[in-house]
């Protein structure tokens, strides 16, 4: 007897859910490559990649949510605390992110920067466990050892004393992990009361205009056609596509597949910058980004004892 209508549809409706979130992963991670190419070839500076594709992806998105919905669009500055919190994770969170991502790869490489951001989601288990006023379990524990063995193996190769990439490399690593899980974190409140689109594309569009406060066209060299179009491959298929790809993904799938499949993102960044831009593959480098990603695996698997995001509510 064939299977019910019903039932084939949902099974696909999850297959294309996960196809769904690999697609964004892998376009997040190339997309982070391509930056790596545009700086190497001196035609963007990171503050000016990231005004470019902040601004543009903020209108886009916008645009899009107030199709039908244009009330929806200005809602959150009815209120004041929520004005106030949304100004706070466009500067901070999402153009911090933006930014210190860019910088970490301007002054480093793509593997090592998205490797060095994903430490974020520890910090993330460690802010629940605390603000729920928990000891941080065995799981998160195992986690955070695992992200400072992988990210010493990453910046130092295993050896003390020694970096392999840059130390302002590592630096704005570091702190693009910090303010990924800020902004993970901090707009829970807004995105509860109001579309997600919309609370991103205001994110993206003030967090556009703060890179314009950094002169960002200064020793920029955008001349030739084909630093507009890796630009564009940046905006277009490297945040808007993605983002709208995540987004359809969550009413398919778990979040727990969800945070597996986000382990693709470092890893094709790591394959496109070895592949295209012939990063040696280091000892350190494979270590380090296998501890790392080991980290996600771990932080994504459902706990039964309450002591990360997969388990009780913080």
């Amino acid at each position: 007897m064939p299977e019910p209508m019903a039932v084939r549809s949902g099974i696909d409706m999850r297959q294309l859910g996960l196809v769904s979130v690999i697609c964004a992963a892998i376009l997040w991670g190339v997309s982070g490559t391509v930056a790596q190419r545009l700086f190497q070839a001196g035609w963007f500076t990171p503050s000016a990649l990231v005004g470019l594709r902040m601004t543009v992806a903020g209108l886009l998105l916008l645009a899009g949510a107030g199709v039908g919905r244009r009330g929806q669009v200005w809602a959150v500055w009815a209120s004041r605390d929520d004005a106030l919190r949304l100004l706070l994770f466009a500067v901070a969170g999402l153009f911090g992110v933006q930014y210190t991502y860019f910088a970490a790869i301007h002054a480093g490489n793509a593997a090592a920067a998205t490797f060095l951001q994903y430490v974020g989601p520890v910090l993330i288990a460690l802010w629940s466990a605390l603000s729920a006023r928990r000891w941080p379990g065995r799981r998160i524990g195992a986690a955070v050892a695992l992200a400072i063995a992988g990210s010493f193996l990453l910046t130092t190769g295993g050896r003390p004393g020694h970096l392999d990439i840059p130390l302002a490399g590592v630096l704005w690593g570091l702190a693009s992990a910090v303010t990924m899980a800020f902004y993970t974190v901090y707009p829970a409140p807004l995105l509860r009361r109001y579309d997600s689109a919309v609370i991103t594309g205001w994110a993206m569009l003030m967090g556009g205009l703060c890179a314009g406060c950094l002169r960002p066209w200064r020793g920029v060299h955008t001349a030739l056609p084909q630093a507009w179009l890796w630009a564009l491959f940046v905006v277009v298929l490297g945040t808007l596509v993605p983002f709208w790809l995540y987004l359809m993904s969550l009413r398919w799938i778990t979040p727990t597949e969800t945070g597996l499949t986000a382990c693709l993102e470092p890893l094709s960044a790591a394959l496109a910058s070895v592949l295209w831009l012939h990063l040696p593959v280091t000892a350190g480098l494979v270590a380090g980004g296998a501890c790392i990603l080991a980290t996600l695996v771990l932080l994504a698997r459902p706990s039964t004892d309450g002591s990360g995001p997969g388990g009780a509510a913080p």
